[in-house]
């Protein structure tokens, strides 16, 4: 998962990091330039100089020149030099005091940014973001984010690579920053507790129910499963055969028959019978096909559902802002799966979806086994971004 959001980001880090580094080392004259600038800021140090001309040769006036030969810069041989030289060569020839020799290493060994610095780099970046499935307003955001650490700041080259990668890791956790759900908690405080799941077509929702109720159950949660896809062909069986696997009784009707009442049927089913969790499959649902988004509401409307949880297949990228948007409009969702991430590259799919109806994924599809179903974790996602 990341890989290829993980190279573009990589690739931005070190064209920044090179807008730094490539910068020429310093020149006499602009060390020279530095000095005055500085002497001027700080009266006291030229005092000082003149002090040391007039007790070296009390005859001879302090002029400018004298000042400038005792300074010794006009001597410093006019060719490039390494940073260190050029400091050693300033604290022998320039009076100490505190915090002048600091400044003067500040300004030689910092640059200023400026937004002609990097602007075509931080266009890349969003233009890579979005190639990533990075929705174009968590893509703007990202970067705008570190425009503003960047720009106008003095940055030290040694520390560009962490002041850039902190900068990315910090707006990915804000925008993944929301109200988190304790499913376990949740769960352990109603019986039946119901939830609901929710998604496209082939987004992965009958399998992800088999891997909730296989998580439930090893945590000692009693489970039934409700078949109330009945539009999809061999949607009954396909749920039948993973209740079997895992020892979790279904509930079904015949196909074509009204999913609300399966669901209250397996609801009853689990109260009568101290049951902990009902987990309900639902038929695929697209933005295009009102009627099922119509038959979502009534089924959510009737059985008013504890948790509604969208499964999404992060292989659609983009469209997770479309599907989030259908689902939440529609009828509200809770919280999100998403599946496929172990074979997904891009990454941005986990991004675009937070942001956009500002709810948090519970888990990550990450195998084909039942235990491959990896809590969220947005530190870890932050952290591996940019690893």
């Amino acid at each position: 998962m990341f890989g290829f959001l993980k190279k573009k980001l990589k690739e931005s880090v070190e064209k920044i990091s090179n807008v730094i580094s490539s910068k020429d080392e310093p020149q006499i004259e602009e060390v020279s330039e530095k000095i005055e600038e500085i002497v001027k800021e700080e009266p006291k140090t030229e005092e000082k100089i003149i002090e040391r001309v007039i007790e070296a040769e009390p005859e001879v006036e302090p002029t400018e020149a004298v000042i400038e030969e005792e300074i010794n810069i006009e001597n410093i041989p006019e060719e490039p030099v390494v940073e260190e030289k050029v400091v050693r060569r300033i604290e022998k020839e320039v009076p100490k005091k505190t915090g002048f020799i600091q400044k003067i290493k500040k300004a030689i060994s910092e640059k200023e940014l400026t937004e002609n610095d990097i602007k075509d780099i931080l266009w890349e970046l969003q233009i890579s973001l979005v190639e990533s499935d990075v929705a174009v307003e968590v893509a703007e955001k990202i970067v705008n984010d570190l425009r503003t650490n960047l720009i106008g700041q003095s940055v030290e080259k040694k520390k560009i690579d962490e002041i850039v990668k902190n900068s990315l890791k910090e707006s990915v956790k804000e925008i993944l920053n929301v109200d988190s759900v304790d499913l376990i908690k949740q769960a352990k405080q109603k019986k039946p507790y119901v939830i609901i799941f929710l998604g496209f077509n082939g987004s992965g929702k009958t399998t992800t129910i088999a891997r909730v109720g296989h998580m439930l159950k090893d945590k000692g949660f009693s489970i039934v499963m409700a078949a109330a896809d009945t539009w999809r062909a061999a949607s009954i069986e396909q749920l039948e055969e993973h209740g079997k696997n895992l020892g979790i009784n279904v509930i079904k009707q015949k196909y074509g028959s009204d999913p609300a009442a399966v669901i209250f049927d397996a609801v009853k089913h689990a109260k009568a019978n101290d049951i902990d969790v009902v987990l309900a499959d639902t038929a695929g649902r697209s933005h295009a096909n009102q009627n099922l988004i119509e038959e979502l509401k009534k089924i959510c409307r009737v059985n008013t559902p504890d948790m509604k949880i969208l499964v999404i297949d992060a292989l659609t990228g983009n469209d997770v802002v479309e599907q989030t948007s259908t689902f939440n409009d529609a009828v509200g969702v809770d919280a999100m799966i998403l599946t496929k991430t172990d074979v997904y590259e891009k990454g941005g799919a986990i991004l675009s979806s937070v942001h956009n109806i500002k709810k948090p994924i519970l888990f990550l599809g990450v195998g084909q086994e039942y235990k491959d179903l990896k809590p969220f974790d947005k530190n870890e996602i932050a952290k591996n971004l940019m690893e």
